[in-house]
């Protein structure tokens, strides 16, 4: 099989932002007992929109150019749509030309990564460490000076202005 540039840097970047996983697992661990992780599917139906929840509590991924975040230019906080956990300062946030709100940094305490494999190519999934809710998927394509793109769903995130 022959490896093109783009595989091999999804694959390249899997491995390096999974690499990060130790300190993945600590944010996990943190939240270890939250009562956001007891919820029911039930009461996560009942707390999210349909869109909110095929996102957060399924891995959904929402229609590209769809969120109203993608031009939201205003100083403030990202935070989980589930839960309210701060996942992303408003500087951090940067046109990737995607279609989804896209980041260079987050708050790395208040997310857990794990490997996704549902496209076959292994891609990094990362989700709010307090509810475990999807939030999207990190790449090794980003700006200076972290070179990664946290590629997200509007519909997991809120927006709070400073």
């Amino acid at each position: 099989m022959i490896m093109n540039r783009r595989l091999l840097l999804l694959s390249a970047g899997s491995f390096i932002a999974c690499a990060g996983t130790q300190s993945a697992a600590a944010a996990d661990k943190h939240f270890a007992s939250s009562p956001w992780r007891k919820m029911s599917d039930a009461q996560w139906r009942r707390r999210l929109s349909p869109a909110a929840y095929r996102v957060l509590r399924k891995e959904d991924t929402e229609r590209p150019g769809s969120s109203p975040f993608n031009h939201e230019k205003r100083k403030g906080t990202f935070i989980c749509a589930g839960c309210d956990l701060p996942l992303f300062k408003s500087d951090w946030k940067y046109e990737s030309g995607t279609g989804w709100p896209s980041f260079f940094r987050a708050i790395e305490s208040n997310v857990g990564k794990k490997q996704d494999l549902v496209l076959l190519i292994p891609r990094t999934e990362y989700h709010c460490a307090r509810c475990l809710g999807h939030q999207g998927h990190l790449f090794p394509d980003g700006p200076r000076p972290t070179g990664l793109r946290w590629c997200n769903n509007g519909v997991a995130l809120k927006f709070v202005p400073a």
